[in-house]
């Protein structure tokens, strides 16, 4: 399965957004009835992360607890919520609040003391049965202690978002 760096798409409600840092990756996924939507493709997004990623999240909510930053809950919390989770704007899963959505676009994200961001999935359609996952993230620094912060997170997350969408993909090949 390959998974290439991208731009983000034109049409993404991300662009409306002024941000200090972006980036965007592109996975293409088999959906032969045309039955994925974005609902659908949210819930795998959350539901299958690499274990690895679990294992950094916990030590990063650990570390960032410390100095007052939000945290999402636990992997038990997170399977819960998944399953309630309708991707109407102010669901959240962990510290994924949805702020924005449309027929083929939901924006998750936070907004922090240090930092916002906002995660776009989007859907766009490639084949008669193959379809694009995009995701996309931006990135809004509130201060310097946002800026530092981000220096110490973007070498794990431009391994993360990659591994995510690697993931979703799997996780909508075993639906489809």
């Amino acid at each position: 399965m390959k998974v290439e760096k991208a731009h983000i798409p034109k049409k993404s409600l991300l662009l409306k957004h002024t941000y200090n840092y972006s980036d965007s990756f592109r996975g293409v996924f088999m959906d032969p009835e045309d039955d994925a939507d974005i609902l659908i493709v949210s819930k795998a997004f959350f539901t299958a992360p690499p274990r690895w990623i679990d294992k950094l999240l916990i030590l990063r909510n650990k570390i960032v607890s410390v100095f007052g930053l939000k945290t999402g809950g636990g992997i038990n919390e997170r399977n819960q919520l998944i399953q309630s989770f309708r991707g109407e704007i102010g669901d959240q899963v962990g510290v994924f609040k949805v702020f924005e959505r449309s027929d083929d676009e939901i924006i998750l994200g936070e907004d922090d003391a240090h930092l916002n961001f906002r995660v776009s999935i989007l859907l766009q359609p490639k084949s008669c049965d193959k379809k694009d996952l995009i995701i996309s993230t931006v990135v809004s620094f509130n201060n310097w202690y946002g800026k530092l912060y981000f220096l110490v997170v973007k070498p794990f997350h431009k391994l993360i978002v990659p591994a995510m969408l690697k993931s979703t993909i799997k996780e909508l090949a075993v639906q489809y």
